[in-house]
Formats: structure tokens, C-alpha cells, sequence
């Protein structure tokens, strides 16, 4: 797995950083656009997966173009940020104080590393900078180039550096994703040629491709969850289904694992209520419509590594599984879905 590095600063570095970010968020809040969520106040991962979900539903979308930024904090052009802080903010002292931050390098075994580029992750005006960043690379850009170009509905999500795009016409989504390519190559920037995708997607998507051979849509990830077309269960009617990223999961499963390893030996009811906690945690994040069966496979692999565990506590257990599923029932949630539909959310968050 690909390590990135993190630059931690010191105790009064923080202190500045977050009284720097305080003065610059209500500046730049007037400034960004509504199709990005990322890091800012009021908004956050579930906005961005609602605006999208009901975009793709409202909308005429037929094609989404699933846009990876190849190492962005890593890449990005800090005079270029600098440059862009300074179209806004006057105040040198501000100014002194980011550049001063950008070039701070980071510790590598007890080995300063200075940058050249980008911008150290970790810090608490990473998030803030990244934004101003992507505002005029990207989010200005974009605004323009769908009153200019776009022939047919288009929508926009952007979370961080990750975005979204979708596109009522094919020809439309080629022609930006050609022009995004040269837009980003001039402020240090590329895609990652693997993890950019154009895919058929949408209302109609499953129809067209079954009349031509093409098999089921594909499906895309975006902020821990897989986006796929389905229908609805009383009806023909399109649906947008959603359930937990693979690997997300996966990764999860992982670290509870090594979790239950290492506490093996602690008293049950401890493990319990701290397995409790964490699916509490996991469901209050993913328990959206359509991925309720994702969420019981969750609790289920839970179950059974936690039954696998405690029996290894010693050769001679007497831990049957029918005694298992009652400390199952005691401590580990069922799932159940917590999240409203994205479009009733939306409209209620949106109201206008």
C-alpha cells in the first residue's frame, strides 16, 4: 500500500494554522460554489451522496465520468496556491505564514525532507488550502465550461479531490474529459489514468446496453459506497442502489481482526460493548437504503471473528455457538437503515 507523508505540526503551528483557518473560512464560504462539500462547515460526506443521488435520479443522466486526481496534495503547484490566496487575501502576514507552511517539509526517520510540491497532509489548513486550490482550478472551470459547452444536463459533485460528473450526452462527456485533462495539466495536475472512468449510467442505462449485448451497467465508487443501477421492488421504476464499498469493508474486518487479537484475553462483556461501539459507528455512516444486506453481512463476519477469537482464548472453551448468539443478541446491533431517501433529504436541505 502507497504511504503518503503526513506533516505534523508542532503544538503553536496548530494554534496558528486553526486561528488562520478561522479567519479565511467565512471568506472563502462566500467564495466556493454549491457543488462542493468537501471540508466545509455545514456539509459533509451524506450532502455530497444525497446532491449526487438525487442528480442522477432528477436529471437526465445517461453517463458518468468517475474523474481521479493522481496524487493531488502531493502534486499540487504551491506557487500556484500561493498565487490564488494572494487573488483573494491582501494580508502578507497571511500570505508569509502559508508559504512558510508549504515549505516546511516533513520528518522521515529523523530526516528532514523539504518539498518542492505540494502540500503536506495533516496540517489544519491542508483541507482549507486544497480548496482555494481546486476552487480556481477546477470548480470556476467547470462552472464555465457547462454554460459554454454542455449540450444536454450535466451535473457536479465534488468532494475534496474526488469528483463526479454527469452527462446527458456521450459526446459531452468525452469533450470534457479531454479539456479537463489539458485544464489540469496546467496548474500541475493529472488524472490517474487507471481510476478514470466514462461509464453508461443512469435511468436508461440497463435497457440500452441489454439491446446491444453490453450485459448490466457498470457501477462506480464514490466516498466509501458503490453506486449501481437497480429498480425498485414494487415497480420497473429506476432506482439508484448503494451498499458498502468492498474494500471499505474489507479493511475494516481487518482491523477488528487484529483488534480482537490483541485483547483476546479481556473480559467478554468489555469486548462486547466495544464491538458494539464500533458497529454503532460503522452503521451510522453506511445504513442507507438498498445496502441493508451488506450491513447484516458486516455483523455476521463480526460475529463469527469474535466467536473465533474467544474460543482461541483456550483449548479447553466451552463456548458452544448457541451461547454465542446470545452474546450476538446482547451486544452486537441488528442493522437497520438510518438514513433517509437522498432525494427526501435533499428536498428538505434544499427546499428551495
Amino acid at each position: 500500500m502507497e504511504q503518503r507523508p503526513l506533516g505534523i505540526a508542532a503544538i503553536e503551528d496548530k494554534i496558528v494554522q486553526a486561528a488562520v483557518v478561522a479567519i479565511l473560512t467565512p471568506v472563502y464560504e462566500a467564495e466556493f460554489l454549491g457543488f462542493s462539500y468537501g471540508f466545509r462547515p455545514g456539509r459533509s460526506q451524506h450532502d455530497a451522496l444525497d446532491a449526487l443521488a438525487y442528480g442522477i435520479k432528477a436529471r437526465k443522466i445517461n453517463w458518468i465520468l468517475d474523474a481521479d486526481i493522481s496524487r493531488f496534495f502531493d502534486s499540487l503547484s504551491p506557487d500556484w496556491l500561493v498565487r490564488f490566496v494572494e487573488h483573494r487575501i491582501g494580508d502578507q502576514r497571511i500570505i508569509r505564514l502559508i508559504q512558510k507552511w508549504l515549505q516546511a517539509g516533513v520528518l522521515e526517520e529523523g530526516r528532514l525532507i523539504e518539498t518542492t510540491e505540494g502540500t503536506p497532509q495533516g496540517s489544519g489548513a491542508s483541507p482549507l488550502l486544497a480548496n482555494v486550490y481546486l476552487h480556481y482550478v477546477y470548480d470556476l472551470w467547470v462552472q464555465q465550461w457547462r454554460k459554454r459547452y454542455a449540450t444536454g444536463d450535466m451535473i457536479v459533485v465534488r468532494y475534496a479531490d474526488d469528483t463526479i460528473v454527469g452527462f446527458q450526452h456521450r459526446h459531452d462527456a468525452e469533450r470534457f474529459l479531454i479539456d479537463l485533462k489539458e485544464r489540469l495539466a496546467q496548474f500541475a495536475l493529472t488524472l490517474h489514468p487507471d481510476k478514470t472512468r466514462l461509464i453508461e449510467f443512469g435511468r436508461y442505462a440497463a435497457e440500452r446496453r441489454a439491446e446491444r449485448g453490453n450485459g448490466k451497467p457498470e457501477t462506480f465508487d464514490f466516498l466509501g459506497f458503490t453506486h449501481y443501477c437497480t429498480t425498485k421492488k414494487d415497480a420497473a421504476d429506476f432506482q439508484l442502489g448503494r451498499r458498502t464499498q468492498r474494500k471499505r469493508m474489507k479493511a475494516k474486518l481487518r482491523e477488528i481482526k487484529e483488534m480482537l487479537r490483541r485483547h483476546r484475553h479481556a473480559p467478554i462483556d468489555e469486548q462486547g460493548k466495544w464491538l458494539g461501539t464500533v458497529i454503532k459507528g460503522y452503521f451510522a455512516y453506511f445504513a442507507v437504503p438498498t445496502n441493508t444486506y451488506p450491513l447484516s453481512a458486516f455483523r455476521y463476519h463480526i460475529s463469527l471473528k469474535w466467536f473465533q477469537s474467544l474460543r482461541r482464548r483456550s483449548q479447553r472453551h466451552r463456548l458452544t455457538w448457541d451461547r454465542m448468539r446470545r452474546l450476538i443478541t446482547r451486544f452486537l446491533p441488528s442493522p437497520r437503515v438510518l438514513h433517509p431517501w437522498p432525494d427526501q433529504r435533499f428536498g428538505v436541505t434544499y427546499s428551495r
